[in-house]
């Protein structure tokens, strides 16, 4: 079995159920038998511990503590990591450990891992409490946070012990993790977390922003201007989503995404979407005039779509924030395009209409052998760091 597989669930039907429940509801948990040996680990778990970006391999079969088990946590980019962690681990868990390993203290200091049986001898014979904490660290910052554990027996109909299981969640209550998921969409969250290693990702890149902000903002109370703001984020943010992209930076007024080839399947679906995603918000912008008690003359937006070969993108997440961003000239140059796309016009370079396939082409309207290209520096609407920075870029308009 390789570390990308999924664990089967244990043989023990009492296990299985168990661990079947953990699975079904998403949780980070892992089983032991009656001899601590483990035989279960969810994925969300083991790709917590793999960074977002792989499984993180357990030796399953083998005792939790034991050298395998230490040498494997080691290769963990989250998680009990080092063997200070694992010991804290083990004073957690150690009075229920104690008291499962027949030959008592001096097996136990045979079985585990030789830097943890110091550890060993801090251990009593008795249960530990149903709930503690334990610490976990990232072997990237170092950075030691507080992670709830819970664990709790399992037994069989008979009352034979038939193993432990051992829950884990991030610091924060229920309620503070609701309340900031709550209007996520598992889609996005998952395609964010797919980028959590930065690399280059060809990409289609679209920029957004209002159009005569500033006088507006001038007219409009502080009160009114955000709340007109804020409904612009969340219909363009929507738009992105529906697509199957990812939202990039707000900055101002303006909006930024990223449609990846790796997401959409292809480099022609993933321009299909930022052309689909700029039609659906410009769309969509009626009702966010109307709810504004606007005009819907005075929320327009101008588009620039540009397509990134060599895009760098990933997530950046602090304790602040996270967010998905992208570096690389195209980045750079898709925000020129959208400077020079005045009159709430949506502005496609050639580069990123000529990743379209027939199909994709036609189920957004359009041909693309009969299209005809403007380089940026002939626009009348070119602003003067488009003719600057990117003059040769092509355009039409989509």
């Amino acid at each position: 079995m390789t570390s990308g597989d999924t664990y089967p669930l244990p043989e023990d039907p009492a296990l299985a159920q168990v661990a079947a429940g953990l699975r079904d509801t998403g949780h980070w948990g892992w089983i032991v038998d009656d001899r601590w040996r483990t035989v279960y680990a969810t994925d969300q778990l083991r790709l917590t511990f793999g960074a977002g970006q792989e499984l993180a391999s357990w030796p399953l079969g083998e005792h939790l503590f034991g050298p395998a088990a230490m040498s494997a946590s080691s290769l963990w980019r989250f998680g009990s990591n080092t063997p200070e962690l694992m010991g804290r681990l083990l004073n957690f868990l150690g009075g229920w450990v104690l008291a499962d390993t027949p030959g008592g203290i001096d097996e136990l200091r045979e079985i585990v891992d030789p830097e943890l049986r110091s550890r060993v001898n801090e251990i009593t014979l008795s249960d530990p409490v149903a709930q503690g904490s334990t610490v976990i660290a990232t072997s990237f910052a170092r950075a030691k946070v507080d992670v709830p554990a819970f664990a709790f027996r399992v037994r069989e109909s008979s009352g034979r012990l038939a193993g432990t299981a051992i829950i884990t969640k991030p610091a924060p209550g229920m309620a503070v993790l609701g309340a900031m998921a709550s209007m996520a969409d598992l889609g996005h969250l998952e395609r964010m977390q797919s980028v959590s290693v930065p690399a280059r990702r060809p990409a289609a890149i679209l920029f957004a922003d209002l159009e005569a902000s500033s006088p507006l903002a001038r007219r409009l109370s502080t009160a009114s201007y955000f709340r007109l703001g804020r409904r612009l984020v969340r219909a363009a943010d929507q738009c992105v989503i529906d697509e199957g992209g990812l939202v990039g930076r707000h900055v101002g007024d303006g909006v930024v995404a990223f449609f990846v080839a790796e997401h959409a399947g292809s480099e022609s679906r993933a321009a299909r979407a930022a052309i689909a995603a700029a039609r659906s918000l410009r769309a969509a912008l009626a009702t966010v005039a109307e709810r504004s008690e606007l005009q819907p003359e005075e929320v327009v937006l101008r588009f620039g779509l540009h397509w990134g070969a060599t895009a760098f993108i990933g997530n950046i997440t602090t304790a602040g924030r996270g967010e998905v961003t992208a570096l690389g000239d195209a980045v750079n140059e898709a925000a020129r395009i959208e400077a020079c796309a005045s009159g709430g016009r949506a502005l496609a370079s050639k580069e990123l209409i000529e990743r379209l396939g027939r199909e994709d082409a036609a189920a957004l309207g359009l041909d693309p052998d009969r299209l005809t290209y403007t380089p940026l520096s002939e626009l009348d609407t070119a602003t003067e760091k488009a003719r600057r920075d990117a003059p040769a870029i092509a355009v039409c308009e989509v």
